[in-house]
């Protein structure tokens, strides 16, 4: 891991919603402890088991959370945005991570020791209410997830995944294609169903012509008849 030193500009870009609460004798003790590490594709962040030791703000690329299931299966639970702070639940629940995290594509992370964040915490109450909100915008997330990844037939969870990753990471210039290429273990792991389901269903959805299919890109062509899918269910 290497300890990258930042001017407190280039802190601030990073991480603007833990910087702007805090006071300048704060700011100085986050940027002494601010470190930066980078993760080549595929490359595991942390792994089911072990003790939580960082708070991490995805910088640039693009994370998985994921649980490993039954026969080898997994299941991804989340995908973290750039400027999207994950792996600290587990802290303050003082228990060892229930999940683990990977590279998507090469990353750049930024990791605050977690008793550096626990110290800002007790002294600043606006820091703790982002927390809660964070905390409380991403179990209402899971909810949502855990209805539609248990409920909805195959078509709806693989269009409501194609949605949810349009809506995480955007889209290219041509306003249709998804920005995040991946593979079809990734997109079926995403959409609780089997590799084989996956590839079937993405190829109905290209019959359809609701997607164009390019090796890994997806070009969504008919978003609203994908939404009605997905609600449909």
């Amino acid at each position: 891991m290497v300890k990258k030193e930042l001017t407190e500009a280039e802190v601030a870009k990073c991480i603007p919603d833990l910087w702007q609460p805090l006071t300048q004798e704060q700011r100085d003790y986050l940027a002494q402890n601010f470190v930066v590490q980078k993760y080549k594709k595929n490359e595991t962040i942390y792994c089911e088991g072990e003790t939580p030791m960082y708070l991490m703000c995805l910088l640039n690329g693009k994370v998985k959370i994921y649980k490993d299931g039954v026969g080898g299966r997994s299941q991804i639970i989340r995908v973290i945005k750039s400027q999207e702070y994950f792996a600290y639940r587990a802290y303050f629940a003082e228990e060892n991570y229930v999940t683990a995290a990977a590279a998507f594509e090469p990353c750049t992370i930024c990791l605050i020791p977690m008793p550096v964040i626990i110290t800002l915490l007790r002294e600043n109450p606006e820091l703790s209410m982002f927390f809660i909100r964070q905390l409380s915008k991403d179990l209402g997330i899971a909810d949502e997830r855990t209805v539609s990844l248990t409920q909805k037939h195959i078509r709806g969870r693989l269009a409501e995944s194609l949605l949810f990753l349009k809506d995480t990471y955007g889209v290219e210039e041509d306003q249709c294609t998804l920005s995040i290429y991946l593979s079809r273990e990734d997109l079926a792991h995403l959409s609780n169903m089997t590799t084989s389901n996956a590839i079937r269903t993405l190829s109905n959805f290209a019959a359809e012509k609701l997607i164009i299919i390019d090796g890994r890109k997806i070009k969504l062509l008919e978003e609203e008849k994908l939404k009605k899918i997905s609600k449909i269910g």
